[in-house]
């Protein structure tokens, strides 16, 4: 490591302390972050740690939705976000007005919103539960059966849900930008390339890549999956900063990057906004901070917090 870097990284572990910080990092971001943080981990353990935290500041490497979730749960916490800019396909998919908008016309059906974490907290703030891909099955058993359930904002992770559960949901058309530039020949062709390979993939995918795996499952059960696997070559089908963690846990296996049809390249963008020098600043100046209404914080609240009572 160069010694900028090397400095770079000192300075940040200096900060951290002298802020009583905690760095929260998820599985996405670049393996330098990973690194550094306190944890790393899958939308549904971030919210765990950030609820559980004694720091006085929370940096949140991901995007901005996560950030907000750190804040929905620490209203007396400083939560800072490396890049305020860094966003998400799934929650610009579905922007609050429009949810309310349309409970609104719908009001007679009495839906019982389930959303996935990936939304703004205009939306939680609709919601009646929120989810992750690694809990959304457990929590839309336990939906009332005698309410009709709409799930936003990714169609995707709602119809393999369905799959899943047999429940029949109203889905918003959202999506991953990410998950969906994977197609059955993109997948099909690394297959061709490594016959013996096993294939797990992310449920934002859509139904044709998940057809093509042989385990669909959030990020971080992607992690025992892998280490449990009988093969030594195995397909990961998600966004690409899951194979740093991945190579970590599991060092004896050969981890092949799911391509699309244009490259082996899957990174979000917006992921990949947050870099180390970014975080210092964030760390040093405590901005750009996260805030929202009061209001909207305490609504959104209550469906995160059913979420993580569901879950345990």
């Amino acid at each position: 490591m160069p010694a900028a870097a090397l400095d770079l990284k000192e300075t940040i572990l200096a900060l951290k302390k002298e802020r009583n910080a905690v760095i929260l990092a998820h599985n996405y971001q670049t393996g330098d972050i990973q690194d550094i943080a306190d944890y790393v981990g899958d939308s549904l353990g971030l919210a765990y740690h950030a609820k559980e935290t004694d720091a006085d500041v929370i940096a949140f490497c991901g995007v901005h939705f996560m950030a907000e979730t750190a804040k929905i749960v620490n209203p007396g916490k400083i939560v800072v976000l490396p890049d305020k800019d860094a966003g998400c396909s799934l929650e610009q998919s579905c922007p609050g007005p429009e949810l309310e908008a349309f409970l609104q016309a719908h009001a007679e059906k009495n839906y019982y919103v389930i959303a996935y974490i990936n939304c703004s907290a205009h939306v939680k703030a609709l919601c009646d539960v929120i989810c992750t891909s690694g809990n959304a099955v457990k929590i839309v058993n336990k939906a009332p059966a005698d309410r009709p359930i709409l799930f936003v904002p990714d169609a995707n992770l709602g119809a393999w849900v369905m799959e899943q559960t047999g429940r029949k949901m109203d889905l918003w058309q959202g999506s991953c930008y990410v998950h969906v530039e994977f197609t059955r020949a993109s997948i099909g062709k690394i297959k061709e390339e490594y016959p013996e390979a096993l294939v797990v993939a992310h449920p934002e995918c859509t139904q044709a890549v998940r057809l093509l795996a042989d385990e669909v499952c959030s990020t971080e059960k992607m992690i025992a999956f892998c280490r449990d696997a009988p093969v030594k070559d195995i397909i990961v089908v998600t966004e690409s900063g899951m194979l740093h963690r991945l190579r970590k846990e599991c060092p004896d296996k050969n981890l092949i990057a799911g391509p699309t049809d244009r490259c082996a390249c899957a990174d979000c963008r917006y992921m990949k906004m947050n870099t180390l020098q970014k975080l210092h600043d964030c760390l040093e100046r405590l901005s750009p901070q996260v805030e929202m209404p009061e209001d909207i914080r305490r609504r959104a609240e209550v469906p995160l917090l059913r979420m993580l009572e569901q879950s345990r």
